[in-house]
């Protein structure tokens, strides 16, 4: 064979392996969240069964009904009585949602506003000891959580603020800030600063330059560090466990850990809430997907 005619079929063969690699990694990934959604619409006993049953037929939405509704499914061969009255927690999973739903709506909302003000000082203005505050905010993010659980639950519990919402949203606030205002900050620096001179000339303040200015241009940015303080606030379990004790303030990781610590927990019922776990993020991904690409690819290229 020429070495042309080898550099031909390395040509033809290099996208194929490339396409091959890219449908395994994505099989890897996607694999036990299909695996998910068909437990989920499956009957326990489907799911014990050997060799597995991959394809449900017909699907049942009993597992559905009896988180929404409490329903007990009628074909007690295909779903089991006994595991399903030991089951009941699962009926906790949506005000568990809604917590972890208030929590980190909050948590987002206030890193949008607060750390993008705090990050537009750091990346624009002179003022004394920015660099040592700037310095201690990046250092505290790498303070491993554990390290200050003991304390946090002390200060929360002087402050009468166990089991409430207001004890989880400045906990995740304390450990989201540092990165929102790192990663602000990184972007506010490669914005045209010429912008900002002609309205500052134009006789805007500086509060006005940055809302009129500044956060049209830096709206990639912030959906950016909106969506990872979402995520880190909905996904947290380590001072959602110890801060809370009823389900007025557990969030969703807290019952999700209790469901799947229960010996006798329905699988099937285990997946659907998983599946309903994964709708609030997966919503928003959608909803901000065009921007949040945008805003991860430009803090990558800088």
């Amino acid at each position: 064979m020429s070495a042309r005619r080898a550099r031909r079929w390395a040509h033809r063969l290099e996208p194929m392996a490339l396409n091959v690699a890219c449908g395994a990694v994505a099989v890897f990934i996607l694999a036990p969240f299909a695996w998910m959604l068909v437990s989920s619409v499956s009957g326990e006993a489907e799911l014990t069964r050997r060799p597995p049953i991959f394809a449900p037929s017909p699907p049942t939405p009993a597992n559905y009904a009896f988180i929404f509704t409490g329903q007990l499914p009628k074909d007690s061969t295909r779903h089991g009585i006994f595991v399903w009255q030991t089951s009941h927690e699962v009926r906790l999973l949506l005000p568990a949602l809604r917590n972890s739903f208030i929590v980190a709506l909050s948590v987002m909302a206030a890193n949008v506003v607060f750390g993008a003000l705090a990050a537009y000082s750091f990346a624009r203005l002179r003022f004394h000891g920015r660099r040592s505050a700037y310095a201690f905010i990046l250092t505290s993010r790498l303070m491993p959580a554990v390290a200050v659980a003991i304390p946090f639950y002390a200060i929360v519990q002087r402050l009468d603020l166990l089991d409430t919402y207001r004890a989880l949203i400045l906990v995740y606030l304390a450990f989201t800030f540092p990165f929102t205002i790192y990663f602000l900050s990184v972007y506010f620096r490669y914005l045209p600063i010429e912008v900002e001179e002609a309205a500052l000339l134009d006789g805007c303040t500086r509060f006005q330059t940055l809302l009129r200015v500044v956060v049209p241009c830096a709206v990639p940015g912030l959906v950016a560090a909106a969506a990872f303080a979402f995520m880190t606030a909905y996904n947290e379990f380590l001072f959602a466990l110890l801060l809370t004790q009823t389900i007025a303030a557990q969030t969703m990781p807290v019952l999700l850990a209790a469901v799947a610590t229960n010996p006798a927990v329905s699988h099937a019922l285990l997946a659907s809430c998983v599946i309903l776990a994964i709708v609030p993020p997966g919503l928003l991904a959608l909803v901000l997907h065009r921007y949040l690409t945008r805003g991860l690819a430009a803090s990558i290229a800088r």
